[in-house]
């Protein structure tokens, strides 16, 4: 639910601007590959992970139809082509698992796919996290997906540890490392964006007053010229 701060200003401002749709998107292949798993013909006595992709599916669902509606049309079209690729992907993995493993080949299958979108869901800020350096600014990455990002990954990762379940362990452990990240880069750059509008700003005031300098003298240049 911590996006819900970034798609408030979208909604507000009615464009994505630079914000990206590809963490939505694998969040919500996570979501359906988790929820898959944790159902009980793959992976039995995992209600609570059944419990929580679900609530995950409807939100994740929810952040990618407001792209859809506030992205531009080439923006999209992309969205959408990547939405395509995301539902064929589970399909694909969903039927393969039905029909060609059974028992524990089945829950190893399926947790394999789990662990790997995982550790893409985690993965998928990189790109912001590139921006972030690039533009010495954080006004694209939110502080609070990036700490719940953290609070997330670390709790799975005890949760698997006390459960001993590899497939949860492994993404997780990738997905605290990366929080982790994100909370540095935040607190390296946060003061940043503030520099970054106070130059803006007087510069635009400069430009301001320059232009009124240039008035005053065009004015009593026409008054010497005119007396």
């Amino acid at each position: 639910m911590a996006p819900m701060i970034t798609f408030k200003r979208i909604i507000r401002k009615k464009s994505t601007e630079q914000f990206s749709s590809m963490p939505y998107l694998i969040s919500l292949l996570q979501c359906l590959l988790s929820a898959w798993y944790s159902l009980p013909f793959v992976s039995p006595n995992n209600l609570l992970v059944t419990v929580i992709s679900a609530i995950g599916i409807g939100l994740e669902a929810t952040y990618v139809l407001i792209f859809l509606i506030f992205s531009p049309k080439k923006g999209k079209a992309k969205i959408c082509g990547y939405l395509f690729v995301v539902l064929s992907i589970f399909s694909s993995l969903a039927l393969v698992s039905i029909l060609a493993f059974h028992g524990n080949k089945r829950k190893l299958f399926c947790g394999f796919a789990f662990a790997a979108a995982c550790v893409m869901m985690y993965g998928s800020p990189l790109s912001v996290m590139r921006l972030v350096i690039k533009s010495k600014s954080v006004e694209y990455m939110p502080f609070f997906l990036s700490l719940s990002v953290f609070i997330n990954s670390t709790s799975w990762l005890i949760f698997a540890l006390l459960g001993k379940d590899p497939f949860i362990f492994v993404p997780n452990a990738a997905g605290t490392i990366l929080g982790a990240a994100q909370l540095i880069l935040y607190a390296v750059y946060r003061d940043k964006k503030e520099v970054k509008k106070d130059g803006i700003n007087e510069s635009v005031d400069q430009m301001r007053t320059g232009k009124l300098q240039d008035e005053k003298i065009v004015d009593i240049q026409n008054e010497n010229a005119n007396p």
